[in-house]
């Protein structure tokens, strides 16, 4: 099965695919995951959010990810989130080549991300690097990651 790789900025999400991309994030990290959370933390409709996601020829989105921009320091940088697959849909490489179309827009700017413990070996494969302690999010073990630490960045 052939998938397209679709990409747009939070304006420019139309309503049905917004809820397509929803939808696929609460069956993940609420349902399957048993974690009940506010999913809908007013990020996904920022100006400076892109969305990525894997669509088949009927439309279905079988994976996401969000790209955001974030400006710490006077330093533009980025962070992805909410990065997911569909059950269905896992082990074939596709959060890998949304988070390598993600990471293509980053470029050389500096990369966060919280990783669900587990897929940390995933993220350090993209060049992510841990940036701290395990915590519980939500009661979910997460590692924080960096991709990219600028020079002039501290430790």
């Amino acid at each position: 099965m052939s998938v397209a790789l679709r990409r747009a900025w939070a304006k420019d999400l139309d309503t049905a695919t917004l809820y397509k991309l929803l939808k696929l994030r609460v069956e993940v990290f609420v349902v399957e995951q048993a974690t009940p959370y506010p999913e809908l933390d007013g990020r996904d409709l920022l100006a400076e959010t892109r969305h990525f996601w894997l669509e088949t020829p009927d439309g279905e989105v079988i994976c996401t990810l969000r790209l955001m921009e974030e400006h710490a320091g006077g330093e533009k940088g980025f962070r992805i989130g909410r990065v997911c697959t569909k059950r269905s849909d896992r082990g074939q490489g596709h959060a890998n080549r949304l988070l390598q179309a993600a990471l293509a827009e980053v470029g050389d700017y500096a990369c966060r991300i919280n990783a669900q413990t587990y897929l940390e070996d995933m993220y350090s494969q993209l060049g992510f690097v841990r940036d701290g302690e395990e915590f519980l999010d939500d009661g979910v073990p997460h590692v924080p990651m960096l991709r990219g630490r600028s020079e002039t960045e501290p430790s």
